[in-house]
């Protein structure tokens, strides 16, 4: 039994009023697809038809939020009077559209503006105070930030008491007490009326541009439809609007340094999508102040020059891929830190780069299924600083707050948190976290959650359907790609792919139906597949190959019902990742301890008893077989013990009895013609000698001289063997070690040689061989 990754929640179908029913099909929508939208609150021909086409006419007056018309007066006096205006932003991909958003809103009506994007690593997120005090000090008369500020409280102080106005505009949550900013333009704001508060930070600069220019400007939206998608904020209401708009402004827009940015990530600007953005565009555009200064991104949005765009863009690119390279080496070196038991995973290590370590431990977390934080430790060898990331199980920041002394720095929400802290505080924290799982009953076994929307037979998929899904787009938070679940379905012609194997590629077949398939970072579970009942959860696409097009699955997940054998016999297989935790591995042979790592945390057994008694104690369902013993029985008698589901079979044997066999009569004759000549041999050191002179292969001469042991032909003391001059005459089958070599060649070649469903079948049924 291989249990999913995840935990599935599968929607129930639900009975369709008439009505609603009737208006799909006046929309010639599949009813399969009408049950997701029902379910995601499209229950009307009103708001499906927003839904499916919004418009300008569905966006909000952006005077509905609070101080915006104060705000707008404020920056029209600035402009008028030529008053220096600076735009203080963020250093990610919502920072850097926001803060171009606001430059060129403001550039529009004449106005003349800085902006400045802080770096990470020297200021912080957030107002600084030692750049607010510099920039006032150079002569900037009115201060807006952008995706920031509602958290300032010093430098914006500092600010107003120097006679110099900051206008906050920010979509973060909100503080028990607001900066004394001269107003603060927020979605949630407690005194505004704005109907939609999940806008993301350049959604928000988006609103003021529109106030202050007293039209939409429809040239903005493909740098809103970046900020929003990157920001991973809800897409749903207005932000599906100006997302879906902005989709379409990329694809027929100008801006010259997006294009080419877009060029050269090898994407096609006509076909861009939400995912495009989400997985290509935004990180290059937030591995800038991953590694430093990201104000590249905002000249790169708002040069008109074709060969400096050109510049920018490859410029970001590398350190994208810089970006990459960093996260790849931590990641591979942070996995080689943590503990697979563990409930918790906290590693820190010297020398990680600290602009990234939040990428990391959400690969961890995602991998594992166990919220994680990831830490980087500072030459002094006294601070620690990094990210965490978490389960929806667990709410990190509220179990983190609990300790907020133990932090020099701390911030974040539900599924992530940033943090510094002394080093010695590193495992107060991780014995804190687990306590507060234990006392509020969390339970991370079950892993995190896999919402499943509908279950399809195969032959339900076809490509009018996948291409139909596409009216639910844009996907993203709130509106998620829907997952479809394939029940009972048998898995053909998997094979590994990619430079590394990494991936998996297969079929799934159903009642003659087939449906191509692909998993990646899957490649390493590939024996998983051909036994048991399976079930696949995943996403659908088309795919588009040399003009042909094919329904594709993308697979998030999969199951497998019943008993598994794993075949890791031969050298090769040996080398395959198996199991360690919860594992009861048994040999029979004491040689075969040598082959199981020493490192792992594992439990070896060597009887039978031994292995029934710690199955029975600890409940385990896995087993791996190191050898064959001599009895094949005795194999079967340790898997049904217990509820064991998953075997794996290395089947090591040291003596090759199989392949050896017993003898032929001649070489008997030639071994016992060369004792009777020889006084005595000292089989310790020259067995090599004497297999070569006989060519009988060693392993085979070596139990040849235990048969004439066994039958009282020689005698063995010390390692020398010496003939017995009148021994009495046995038939060599007469000898217990012949007979028992006899019943290993038959364990052999049944556990070495037959094909995994046969042995896979007799080992949880009653044939004998």
């Amino acid at each position: 039994m291989k249990k999913a990754k995840y935990t599935w929640q599968l929607r129930e179908k639900t009975a369709l009023p008439e009505e609603f029913s009737a208006i799909l099909t006046k929309q010639q929508i599949n009813p399969l697809l009408g049950q997701i939208l029902w379910h995601r609150g499209i229950q009307s021909q009103e708001v499906l038809e927003t839904f499916l086409r919004p418009t300008v006419e569905n966006l909000y007056d952006p005077f509905l939020m609070h101080d915006m018309e104060k705000t707008i007066t404020r920056i029209q006096d600035a402009v008028a009077q030529g008053e220096r205006i600076l735009v203080y932003g963020d250093y990610d991909a919502d920072g850097i559209t926001s803060t171009t958003v606001m430059k060129e809103a403001i550039e529009l009506i004449g106005g003349e503006v800085e902006y400045f994007l802080p770096n990470r690593f020297i200021h912080g997120y957030g107002p600084n105070l030692t750049v607010f005090k510099e920039q006032i000090e150079n002569g900037v008369q009115l201060i807006i930030t952008v995706d920031n500020g509602v958290a300032g409280h010093e430098a914006i102080n500092y600010a107003t008491e120097q006679g110099v106005d900051v206008i906050v505009t920010d979509h973060h949550e909100l503080p028990p007490e607001l900066p004394n900013a001269f107003s603060i333009i927020h979605p949630k704001h407690p005194q505004g009326q704005y109907p939609f508060g999940d806008l993301a930070g350049v959604g928000v600069a988006f609103k003021v541009a529109t106030a202050l220019l007293g039209e939409l400007p429809a040239e903005f939206l493909d740098l809103v439809a970046i900020g929003t998608i990157a920001d991973l904020v809800s897409l749903t209401d207005e932000n599906r609007v100006l997302v879906k708009m902005g989709l379409e402004m990329i694809q027929n827009g100008e801006r010259i340094g997006l294009d080419i940015l877009i060029h050269l990530a090898e994407l096609k600007k006509e076909a861009i999508s939400e995912e495009n953005i989400g997985f290509t565009i935004a990180p290059r555009l937030n591995a800038l102040g991953r590694l430093g200064d990201a104000s590249s991104g905002v000249e790169l949005m708002t040069t008109f020059d074709e060969e400096e765009a050109e510049r920018i863009a490859t410029y970001i690119n590398n350190q994208n891929d810089e970006r990459k390279e960093i996260v790849a080496t931590i990641t591979k070196e942070a996995f080689e830190l943590i503990e697979p038991t563990d409930l918790i995973h906290i590693v820190a290590k010297k020398g990680w780069h600290e602009g990234v370590l939040g990428i990391v431990a959400g690969r961890i977390m995602q991998d594992t299924g166990k919220p994680t934080i990831v830490l980087t430790i500072d030459e002094s060898d006294e601070i620690a600083k990094g990210s965490g990331r978490s389960v929806s199980a667990l709410n990190l920041f509220d179990a983190l707050s609990e300790i907020r002394e133990d932090f020099t720095h701390f911030g974040g929400h539900h599924m992530a948190a940033g943090m510094t802290l002394p080093i010695q505080n590193i495992n107060k924290v991780k014995e804190h976290l687990i306590r507060y799982l234990e006392r509020n009953q969390i339970d991370l076994s079950q892993g995190q959650e896999l919402l499943i929307d509908e279950s399809l037979k195969v032959d339900e998929v076809t490509i009018p359907f996948v291409q139909q899904l596409k009216i639910l787009a844009p996907f993203g938070t709130d509106n998620p790609v829907p997952n479809f679940l394939f029940e009972d379905v048998s898995i053909e012609q998997s094979r590994q792919i990619g430079a590394d194997k990494s991936h998996l590629k297969f079929q799934l077949s159903q009642g003659g139906a087939k449906l191509d398939a692909i998993a990646f970072q899957m490649g390493n579970q590939a024996d998983e597949f051909g036994q048991g009942t399976t079930n696949v959860a995943g996403q659908l696409s088309i795919n588009e190959w040399n003009g042909n097009k094919k329904p594709q699955l993308m697979v998030s997940d999969f199951s497998v019902d019943g008993m598994q054998l794993f075949d890791f016999r031969g050298k090769n297989s040996r080398q395959k990742e198996i199991p360690i935790a919860n594992t009861l591995y048994i040999y029979f042979n004491s040689e075969s301890k040598k082959l199981v790592d020493e490192q792992t945390d594992h439990w070896l057994f060597t009887t039978v008893d031994e292995a029934v008694m710690m199955i029975e104690k600890t409940n385990s369902q896995q087993l791996v077989f190191v050898d064959c013993p001599d009895d094949v029985g005795l194999l079967k008698q340790i898997t049904q013990t217990g509820k064991i589901e998953r075997v794996y079979m290395l089947g090591v044997s040291h003596e090759e009895a199989y392949l050896n066999g017993t003898g032929t009569r001649e070489q008997y004759a030639q071994l016992y013609k060369f004792v009777r000549q020889q006084e005595q041999v000292d089989v310790r050191y020259k067995l090599n000698v004497v297999a070569q002179h006989l060519k009988i292969q060693e392993k085979l001469l070596i139990f040849m001289i235990q048969v004439f042991f066994d039958l009282g032909f020689v005698t063995i003391e010390n390692g020398v063997l010496r003939k017995v001059e009148s021994p009495e005459n046995h038939p060599l089958t007469e000898s217990k070690v012949y007979q028992t070599r006899l019943k290993k060649i038959k364990t052999e070649e049944f556990l070495l040689y037959s094909d995994r469903e046969t042995l896979q079948q007799w080992l949880w049924n009653e044939e004998e061989v």
